[in-house]
């Protein structure tokens, strides 16, 4: 442990993020770096728990204590090393996690200013790259074939792990690049695509093969395989039936994101097929994190305005006393995008589109709801108020979440991993029930089950 009394001298320091007035007219990472030295004093503020609340809150468990004392101590390539132990892509990780491993540190709960854990994760990793410490490495190969179908996060991280037991693993995405939703859904200004590029080529390299364009039927999978990983995500977005669905201007979420990087990465696409919030007074219905990354790219696309609606109450700033420790805090969270410019709004619920005339949406009738405590002590009740109003707009990006998917009775050598398993989750689960997998699929070739 470099300097127990760190956390005591050493206030935590954010990287911080590029100016609003210069990130909004590109896509590129609005997250900015902090300097080596300064990095290095963030990550000597973790003072080794007795009891390490961030390893046991990590779905990866990721043993944060250790990877940070070396990095305060200048020990990159221990710090890689013992990170990439856990961990197959903190790249990801660094970039788009929520930090369940923040909200669990001791520093957290004692002066709400945690370990910059995420951050430290990022700069290691990065730091890995630029000097070489990630390289492909040759596995034995035990002669059994596994098709991963999905090349997602669980997928991806499957993958990795079967590749290291020696299998011969073949990829199967539908889509032109691997990377899943961290690719085609997150856009570029969190996560730009070079990161999934460079880990991609690496594990062609470790003899990884991937096939793009390649649409699988589950219920009539490929032929060839010893076993197979079925990691095809949450496909369908939740839908709002209500009268006027079928005007023109709504749209999916992704229907934005995805064409949106598919454009960033040279794809192009006719006047009809383009889905743009340029000149676009666009309204956004839901509230996490896919409806704030379509705020910040209709910003980025050059829209009028955006208002952002959610059906639920808004949530307290700070601590919430209904959610606390080891319950994820539900609090006001105000990202960047939102800081971009964005009306928010809580408490309504969507009662019907409008047709300006010409079928296309000119608005969203909406209603104010009250959230009545369940007498059983579950979940809320809604109760619809009465005060309704219109929300003028012209472009309306649904982004209510994901369906779980239902998939047909597999046989014992099939097996789910990631969203596909359990429903739309983090990237970190998703790593995580890649790795699990991974475990499964080789006990059961190998006879352990």
């Amino acid at each position: 442990m470099g300097n127990p009394n760190a956390f005591l001298t050493i206030p935590r320091q954010e990287a911080g993020h590029r100016p609003v007035f210069e990130r909004v007219s590109n896509f590129g990472e609005v997250e900015q770096v902090l300097n080596e030295g300064d990095r290095m004093l963030q990550a000597s503020r973790c003072m080794d728990c007795g009891v390490p609340f961030c390893h046991w809150a990590c779905p990866l468990g990721n043993r944060q204590p250790e990877w940070q004392d070396a990095a305060c101590k200048g020990k990159w390539e221990l710090a890689y090393k013992l990170l990439s132990q856990t961990n197959d892509f903190p790249e990801f990780t660094g970039r788009i996690c929520p930090a369940l491993c923040e909200k669990s540190c001791v520093l957290n709960h004692a002066m709400d200013a945690p370990v910059t854990v995420r951050e430290n994760e990022c700069s290691i990793i990065e730091r890995a790259f630029r000097e070489g410490y990630v390289h492909p490495r040759s596995y034995p190969r035990n002669g059994k074939k596994v098709a991963v179908v999905g090349a997602g996060p669980a997928g991806l991280s499957a993958a990795v792990q079967l590749n290291k037991r020696g299998y011969d693993v073949t990829v199967l995405e539908k889509m032109p690049s691997a990377g899943g939703l961290v690719r085609y859904g997150i856009p570029n200004f969190k996560l730009d695509k070079y990161v999934i590029d460079r880990r991609i080529a690496v594990l062609e390299q470790e003899g990884i093969t991937f096939r793009y364009g390649v649409t699988v039927d589950t219920e009539h999978l490929p032929e060839g395989y010893d076993a197979y990983v079925i990691s095809t995500g949450t496909p369908t977005a939740r839908d709002l039936s209500i009268p006027g669905r079928e005007l023109k201007g709504i749209y999916f979420a992704l229907d934005l994101l995805t064409q949106q990087n598919r454009r960033l990465a040279g794809e192009q696409f006719s006047k009809e097929e383009t889905v743009s919030a340029k000149g676009r007074t666009v309204l956004v219905i839901g509230g996490g994190d896919t409806g704030s990354d379509c705020i910040g790219t209709c910003h980025r696309q050059g829209c009028k305005n955006v208002t952002q609606i959610e059906i639920m109450p808004k949530p307290p700033e700070g601590y919430n006393p209904a959610t606390p420790w080891p319950a994820w805090p539900m609090i006001l969270r105000t990202s960047t995008s939102h800081e971009e410019g964005c009306d928010r709004r809580w408490s309504l619920s969507s009662c019907r589109f409008l047709d300006d005339g010409k079928g296309r949406v000119a608005g969203v009738e909406v209603e104010e709801v009250d959230w009545l405590p369940a007498p059983d002590g579950g979940r809320p009740q809604m109760k619809p108020t009465g005060r309704k109003s219109i929300i003028d707009c012209d472009m309306v990006l649904l982004a209510m979440g994901f369906l779980k998917p239902q998939h047909p009775e597999f046989g014992p050598n099939v097996f789910l991993a990631g969203d596909a398993k359990t429903g739309t989750s983090l990237v970190v689960r998703a790593l995580a029930g890649g790795r699990a997998v991974a475990q499964e699929v080789d006990d059961y070739l190998k006879g352990r089950v």
